[in-house]
């Protein structure tokens, strides 16, 4: 099992794969208070960063764009795994060095705000199951992310490539 990256396969180590593991089910565990487990799960992904380094960081950024298909669809497992790619998208943009917060907000409206050095933006993250076939225009909301901005200068959807729909949006 790998990443390909410019024609060349980047294995994942069995620690990568150990990761993986343990946020799945830890996700599975935490689900009896969703507003609380969407925190914990943030501040957990950051203290695992902080020890860890970056490694940690792109190791979940490898996989996180994909929501294992042991989750039923509209569960509280499928909800908190969107939530847990909401912290990483928050810690990643922390990491080059903006302030970034994961918004609590969940109908309409961006994932993510972030702003620092001239940069102003918010961000929707976006996984999906390898099951479904076929992406819908309407799961990108591209004339949506206009009303998300709230006075921030940008938007943007941050996904894996491979979950871009083939026609424009």
């Amino acid at each position: 099992m790998g990443v390909i990256i410019e024609n060349a396969v980047v294995p994942l180590s069995p620690a990568t794969v150990n990761r993986r593991a343990y946020w799945i089910e830890e996700i599975v565990k935490i689900g009896d208070d969703f507003g609380q487990d969407a925190l914990r799960i943030e501040r957990e992904i950051e203290s695992e960063i902080k020890r860890d380094g970056f490694a940690a960081l792109v190791d979940h950024l490898r996989l996180c764009g994909t929501i294992p298909e042991r989750y039923g669809d509209d569960t509280s497992e499928e909800k908190l795994y969107s939530k847990y790619t909401d912290a990483l998208l928050s810690a990643f943009l922390k990491y080059i060095g903006l302030t970034a917060a994961v918004l609590t907000e969940r109908a309409d409206a961006a994932d993510v705000e972030a702003s620092g050095g001239g940069i102003s933006l918010v961000a929707d993250a976006k996984a999906f199951r390898l099951s479904r076939t076929a992406k819908n225009q309407k799961d990108f909301k591209v004339e949506a992310m206009h009303g998300w901005k709230r006075g921030r200068r940008r938007a943007m959807i941050v996904c894996p490539i491979h979950q871009l729909p083939s026609h424009s949006s």
